[in-house]
């Protein structure tokens, strides 16, 4: 009797799980880190612990607290869950987004921080509306502070649970010389006698709330038998008080993530938060996620190589059972140019080979890497998408700048006036518009034709009628200096003078670098047409690639936002200093974004499950200027037993795996808008050759490519950045800048990113 009592059929949910994925699943109380490796299993196991909690009974499905962080991911674990337990899943009502489990708990709770349980929650265009109102009652101009900067600061603060209160005097100069937390108090204020709040409010009140009153913390931890946390790398501070909170009485609390894989700090997320774990919870038990079910030893030995010189990690090997397969292909050619022709060749041979596009992906760093693979692609007749973005000539600031450029070479462009006749915002108002279209309706002419007759006649109020006849004499112009100026000089011209660089520029929200730098690539695309009227031509050709919308394509995507992705084959484009890792980055976080860099090399890698392909260019054009390449150090940190390198230049070896060991300044030699690499000139026979007498040699700790500096600026010059706002320049080291700012201190900054005051 007791043996066969003994011998119970073992749970369905456990089959196919390797040994630590099992751990995971059967060590159930106290605290434990799992810390899952790209590709092992990591939702499969958090799917059986769930499902084990419900199956033996520990806790009632209401008793469990599951956090996710995107609505998807909560929809795919309650269906795999289901799948298990049945009708018990439906029972899960703490199953969800960390903002879905705020607000239902702050709708119980609502009275506690002065809001009614029936608040609203108000989206981005609302709240960016309630802070204008609220900038304009303090008498700031709202175009050298814009709403949106406000907000994002606002959100920055929330991320970290700081209240109006916990704001200091350091962090309140970030915004209008000092007032930004009283714009937050203020706008905290206004929520509540709106009976709203923002998704920032959702955690933050709740944190305010379990940190006054002890009896709703009480209520909550014993509600709460078993916690468990998703992706917690990616948590940012407020969320990792919150989870804290709630776990620290049974301390039954299992956190799933991988810090190799924390790459979101920008918007909050600290992987401090799981680095300290067994601080927060001693004794906690950490078990590791190893074998990858995903890539080939090749691959994740060329991942493991590069994540390895990071030292904020917990560490972890990964392993794999596949055989070899093909060792990571490095590839170092000419330009931008030449990398999407050879990224074209080779995708057309995975087609040769009966791969499948829909199975290859191209992850860039930036978006504006986009434009020259567009164009190529769109010549060969290679369908691609464009993933967790707007295909190039999509985007909103390429859509404005070419509706300028349309108007200029067809003035009877009706949709194309219409979209930028205010934009940027030059006081035409929804009437005066309305009236410039119904006098172009009854006089049967185009909306430009329209404009200047209406400016006779005193339809408009002075202010509209001034705006309006500045932008129909900008476009007389523009239009007159057609034949005697370069069309992408021209280009640049036009968005200066509108008004339309300048409004980026002022924007210190975290898209608008990324805007301003499309801009430049769109002038610099134009060069490669002889005329104005040829690039909007091709332009249109190149919008009208997704007609097919059910043919297989290759996809074109961020590394960011390939997160969670994988492919069969990987093409990872401009792997070169200043483009990956980022200079901006290096630039604004120091050794800190250096760290997330790696880990967003190690994401990117780890998208392939059979072939990768890793490419940097000798020279690429950066702002408008053809600038001299090295490698990325990501590059030179591949184990050389993983990797086969290949380059279309002789003596790219040197180049290629340079040596990152402290030696002299490397970058004497490096010239900017010299149009050739270091030390490379190109033979007669159309390939590439090495000058004997030039050797490249790169130490660690250069970010930079040593440019010789901008000759329009100079000590004591007063310059504007658009994070950091006025200063004086300090000192100027080639390109790098030491600038006093007025509300930022000093700065250490590139001077491709300020202009002239």
């Amino acid at each position: 009797m007791t043996d066969s009592l003994s011998v119970q059929p073992e749970p369905p949910y456990l089959k196919g799980l390797n040994d630590p994925q099992r751990e995971a699943v059967l060590t159930t109380d106290g605290p434990v880190l799992v810390l899952a490796g790209a590709g092992t299993g990591k939702t499969a196991a958090l799917t059986a612990r769930l499902a084990h909690l419900v199956a033996t009974r520990r806790a009632w499905p209401s008793e469990i607290l599951s956090v996710t962080f995107t609505n998807k991911a909560a929809r795919e674990m309650k269906e795999r869950v289901g799948r298990i337990v049945g009708d018990a899943v439906e029972g899960m009502p703490w199953l969800g987004t960390f903002h879905a489990i705020g607000a239902k708990m702050l709708r119980r709770h609502a009275e506690l921080v002065g809001l009614q349980s029936n608040f609203t929650i108000l989206d981005t265009d609302d709240q960016l509306r309630l802070l204008k109102q609220l900038i304009l009652a303090a008498d700031i101009d709202e175009k050298r502070w814009p709403a949106r900067s406000l907000a994002g600061l606002i959100d920055r603060w929330k991320n970290r649970g700081w209240t109006p209160a916990q704001i200091d005097a350091g962090e309140s100069e970030a915004y209008a010389g000092g007032k930004g937390a009283q714009l937050y108090s203020a706008y905290q204020d206004r929520l509540k006698t709106l009976n709203a709040c923002d998704f920032g409010d959702l955690l933050l009140h709740m944190l305010v709330i379990l940190r006054t009153r002890r009896d709703v913390l009480e209520f909550y931890q014993q509600r709460f038998k078993y916690i468990l946390v998703d992706e917690y790398q990616d948590t940012n501070q407020a969320q990792y008080l919150w989870l804290r909170l709630l776990a620290q009485e049974r301390k039954n609390i299992c956190c799933v993530g991988d810090d190799d894989q924390s790459i979101y700090s920008w918007r909050g997320a600290e992987v401090a938060n799981i680095l300290r774990f067994e601080k927060d919870f001693p004794g906690a038990k950490i078990i590791r996620l190893e074998q990858n079910y995903r890539s080939t030893p090749h691959i994740l030995a060329a991942a493991s190589g590069v994540i390895a010189h990071n030292g904020g990690r917990l560490g972890k090997t990964l392993w794999t059972e596949q055989p070899d397969g093909d060792k990571v292909h490095v590839i170092g050619v000419w330009d931008g140019p030449e990398e999407a022709r050879r990224m074209g060749e080779e995708i057309e041979s995975v087609q040769r080979r009966g791969g499948h596009l829909d199975d290859v992906a191209i992850l860039v760093r930036a978006q504006f890497q986009t434009r020259e693979l567009e164009d190529r692609f769109i010549a060969i007749g290679l369908p691609y998408r464009i993933v967790g973005g707007f295909r190039f000539y999509e985007r909103a600031e390429i859509r404005d700048a070419l509706a300028y450029l349309r108007v200029i070479a067809q003035p009877a462009d009706d949709l194309a006036f219409e979209r930028i006749v205010n934009t940027p915002k030059r006081g035409l108002g929804d009437k005066a518009v309305a009236k410039v279209h119904a006098f172009a309706r009854a006089s049967g002419t185009p909306l430009v034709s329209a404009a200047a007759q209406i400016l006779d006649s005193d339809e408009l109020t002075p202010q509209a009628r001034r705006a309006l006849g500045n932008l129909v004499g900008d476009f007389a112009r523009w239009r007159a200096r057609l034949d005697e100026l370069p069309h992408p000089e021209l280009a640049r011209l036009v968005l200066d003078e509108s008004g339309y660089t300048a409004m980026l520029q002022v924007d210190r929200s975290a898209e608008s670098a990324g805007r301003l730098e499309n801009l430049t690539e769109l002038t610099r695309a134009m060069e490669e047409y002889e005329t104005l009227g040829a690039f909007l031509e091709h332009v249109s050709l190149v919008m009208e690639n997704d007609a097919e919308r059910d043919v297989e394509k290759v996809t074109i995507m961020t590394i960011h936002a390939a997160k969670g992705l994988e492919f069969g084959t990987v093409f990872l484009a401009g792997w070169e200093e200043g483009v990956f890792p980022s200079q901006r980055a290096l630039d604004e976080g120091g050794h800190a974004s250096l760290e997330e860099e790696r880990r967003l090399a190690y994401v990117a890698i780890t998208r392939a499950r059979h072939k990768c392909f890793i490419i940097h260019a000798a020279n690429r054009r950066i702002y408008g200027q053809w600038t001299s390449s090295i490698p990325s150090r990501f590059v030179a940190e591949l184990p050389d037993a993983n990797v086969e390198q290949e380059t279309t230049m002789s003596g790219g070896e040197s180049l290629w795996r340079a040596n990152w060991s402290e030696r002299a300044d490397p970058f004497a030699d490096l010239q900017r808008g010299s149009g050739r690499g270091p030390g490379w000139q190109r033979a007669s026979s159309g390939g590439f050759e090495r000058t004997p007498a030039r050797v490249v040699e790169v130490r660690a700790s250069a970010i930079s490519l040593g440019n010789p500096g901008r000759s329009d600026i100079s000590l004591g010059q007063r310059v504007f950045h658009s994070k950091f706002g006025y200063g004086i320049v300090a000192e100027i080291e080639g390109n790098k800048l030491e600038i006093d700012f007025e509300h930022a201190g000093r700065k250490r900054v590139m001077d491709s990113f300020v202009s002239v005051s």
